[in-house]
C-alpha cells in the first residue's frame, strides 16, 4: 500500500474513534440530563399536524393531565404533537423535555420544551425515551411514531426493559393497526396472542393516567421509586 493509501486507512480509522466519542458524549449528557425528570411519559406523535387539528387538542390533554399527576413529559422535542405534548406539560405546571433530532429538514424544536436535548444519532435518542419512562403514550403519527412504538413492543416482549405501558391514544387512528395485527401477524402465528396484550388502545385522558399511576404505584412497591427502566437499573 502506497503512503496515501495508507494515510487514507488511517484517517478513516480516526473518523470512526471520534464518531465513538460522540456517540458516548450523546449518552453521557442524556443521562446527566434526565436522571433528575424521573419519572416520566415519553409522548410520541406526527410532526406534521397544526395546533387546530383535534389531534393536537389530544395531545395537549393528555399531557396536561399526565404533568397534573406529577409525570414530566419527554418528547421528540419537534413541532405538531410533540409540541402540542410539551406545551401540555406546561400548560400542566409539569417539566417539559424535549429530545431533538437534527435533520436536514422538517424538524425543528419546539418553544414549549423547557429542556432540551439535541442528538444526531437516533438509536442514541431512542434509549433516552425508554430509560428514564414509566410509561409511553403515542398518539397519532407516521413512521417515527411507528418506529418508537414497535421497539418499545418488542422490548417488552423479549424482556429487554422491565414492563411499562404503551398506550395508543385514538382508537379511530390505531384501530386498523390494531387489527392488522389480529388479522395477519397473529393469524399467521407470527405473534402470540398474548403480545397484542402489550399495548392498550384508549379514547379517555382519564384512563392514560390511571393506566400509568396504577402501573407506577405497582413498580414502587416492588422496586422502589429510583431508577430508570434499564434491565439492569435498580
Amino acid at each position: 500500500m502506497d503512503r496515501g493509501g495508507a494515510a487514507s486507512v488511517q484517517d478513516r480509522h480516526a473518523k470512526d474513534t471520534w464518531t465513538v466519542f460522540k456517540i458516548m458524549g450523546e449518552f453521557v449528557e442524556g443521562f446527566e440530563t434526565l436522571r433528575p425528570f424521573w419519572p416520566s411519559v415519553s409522548i410520541f406523535g406526527s410532526a406534521r399536524l397544526r395546533a387546530n387539528h383535534p389531534y393536537y387538542q389530544a395531545g395537549m390533554k393528555v399531557a396536561e393531565a399526565l404533568a397534573h399527576a406529577g409525570y414530566s413529559i419527554i418528547t421528540g422535542g419537534g413541532g405538531g404533537l410533540m409540541e402540542a405534548a410539551n406545551r401540555g406539560a406546561r400548560l400542566g405546571k409539569g417539566r417539559s423535555i424535549g429530545l431533538n433530532i437534527r435533520l436536514p429538514h422538517e424538524q425543528r424544536p419546539n418553544p414549549f420544551a423547557d429542556t432540551a436535548l439535541h442528538f444526531n444519532y437516533f438509536f442514541a435518542r431512542k434509549v433516552m425515551f425508554v430509560k428514564y419512562a414509566c410509561a409511553f403514550v403515542a398518539l397519532p403519527g407516521g413512521f417515527g411514531t411507528l418506529d418508537e412504538i414497535f421497539e418499545a413492543l418488542t422490548l417488552k416482549q423479549t424482556r429487554k426493559i422491565h414492563d411499562f405501558p404503551v398506550i395508543l391514544f385514538g382508537s379511530g387512528f390505531w384501530g386498523g393497526l390494531v387489527d392488522w395485527l389480529a388479522d395477519q401477524p397473529l393469524t399467521e402465528r407470527m405473534i402470540s396472542r398474548r403480545d397484542l396484550a402489550l399495548f392498550r388502545v384508549t379514547d379517555d385522558v382519564a384512563e392514560v393516567v390511571e393506566i400509568v399511576g396504577r402501573h407506577w404505584a405497582q413498580r414502587k412497591r416492588t422496586r422502589g421509586p429510583r431508577g430508570g427502566n434499564g434491565r439492569d437499573t435498580p
